[in-house]
Formats: structure tokens, sequence, C-alpha cells
């Protein structure tokens, strides 16, 4: 019995080899880019410069994570408030309506979204959040809704018979049995506004997309590939991140 009980240990551990390994690659892309001139170089032969200097990488990289991160802590905290709000017994009659408030922000392309804010919260940063909190909606708001609904029904039953109040319900049943899949919500939302938030460089919000943005307009592919490169490899080490605290949650080690 010892021996299946660590045979199911080891199956079930957290691998965290491709997480390690995004993250490296993106530590030695964002200290290295000026190794890969060459390459560069041979991309666009005729260009003055072929790595991006006006700002650090680094910088760029924070400045992306603090957009994202600020519109993904918003986003998580309205889609979880609306998800429990709408499927408790007095906001079940707006079920309907919470879902489709959220599905106007990817309805939108994230363009347009940006050309609605900018008008009413002028050109940098709060703009490309506004548009990142509406297109990120909709992931994390349907999978808190998918999450709490698929909770047994004899479980809710079962919690309600040994004496515990709705509000100790949700917080000790429907929610520890619902996290992967509201997890597996915020994993999309806030991989796929990794990428979008680039655009935001379109509206004055310094961030990875600055190189992309700037090898557009000077006609530099060399720019354009550094930074889908460090937006890729940011958005598979998240992703990555994202997937072991899945493994965490959907499976527990058994005796």
């Amino acid at each position: 019995m010892q021996a299946r009980g660590a045979v199911s240990i080891a199956r079930t551990r957290p691998n965290w080899l491709p997480a390690l390994g995004f993250a490296l690659l993106l530590g030695l892309a964002l200290f290295g880019m000026e190794f890969l001139e060459p390459f560069f170089r041979w991309v666009e032969p005729e260009a003055r410069s072929v790595v991006y200097a006006r700002a650090s990488f680094v910088d760029l990289l924070g400045r992306h994570l603090l957009v994202v991160g600020a519109a993904g802590a918003v986003t998580v905290c309205l889609g979880l408030f609306a998800g429990i709000a709408v499927t408790r017994r007095y906001g079940r009659d707006f079920l309907p309506l919470a879902g489709q408030l959220a599905s106007i922000g990817q309805t939108f392309p994230p363009v347009a979204v940006l050309a609605l804010a900018v008008p009413a919260l002028g050109f940098g940063t709060p703009a490309i959040i506004v548009a990142l909190m509406l297109y990120g909606l909709l992931p994390i708001l349907r999978n808190t809704l998918a999450g709490l609904d698929g909770v047994d029904p004899a479980l809710k039953e079962a919690a309600t018979a040994m004496g515990m109040t709705p509000r100790q319900r949700l917080w000790r049943v429907e929610l520890p049995l619902a996290a992967p899949v509201i997890l597996a919500g915020v994993r999309t939302s806030i991989t796929i506004n990794i990428a979008t938030a680039a655009l935001g460089a379109t509206v004055g919000a310094s961030n990875l997309g600055d190189p992309i943005i700037a090898g557009i307009i000077n006609a530099n592919m060399a720019y354009v590939i550094q930074g889908a490169l460090l937006i890729a490899l940011l958005a598979l080490t998240v992703d990555s991140l994202f997937d072991l605290l899945e493994q965490r949650l959907s499976h527990r080690p058994t005796d």
C-alpha cells in the first residue's frame, strides 16, 4: 500500500520543467538580445539599428506586467462577484443579463475598445487597462458560472444538513470545488491579455508592444520579432505557471 501510494504521489506531482524552461528562455531573451544582433542584421541588412534600444526590455516587461496585472486583478474580482451573485437564489433572474454584458467586451475588437476609451480617459495606461478589463471578463465569468453550477447538488444538500449557512457553504464547499474551473478561466483571460496589451503602445502606454509598433512604423522587422518573441515567451511562462496551479488544485495525493 505504501509503494502504491508513493507511485500515486509521483504521478500527480506537478511538473515544473515547462515553467522553468520558458522562464529561462524569457530571461535569456531579456538580457541577451544584443547577442542575437548578427541574426537581426541578417533580417534587416539595411537598417541602421537592429536591436531595439529606446527603452530597456526589462523596464518594458515590468510595465507590461503592471498593466496586465492591474486589469487582471480588477477583472477577477468583478468576474467572481458577478458569477457568485447570479448563482445565488436572489440573483438567478440576472444570469442571462450578466452573460450578455460580459460578452460585449469580446464582441468589439480590442482596437475598437481602445478607440472608445481614449476620448474618455486620454492616452496612456488607463485606456489599455479598461480595454483589457472588458476583453478579459467573459472567460472568468463564464468559468465561474460553470464551476459553481457544476458542484454536485448532493454535496450542497449535505453541507446544509450539517448546519452550514449559505455563506459557509459557498466558501467551504462550492468555491473550493469550483476552483479548478474558475482558475482555467483566469488562465485564459490573463494569457490572452498578455498579447492584447501590446496594443497599448499605440495609445502611449509603454510596454513590450513598443518594439512591435516601432518596427511597423520604421519598416524594421527585427524590432517586430524582438517584441513578439518577448511577449510569446512571457505568455508561455505565465500559462505554464497557471498550469502548475491547476495541477495542484485538480490532483491530490491518494493513500
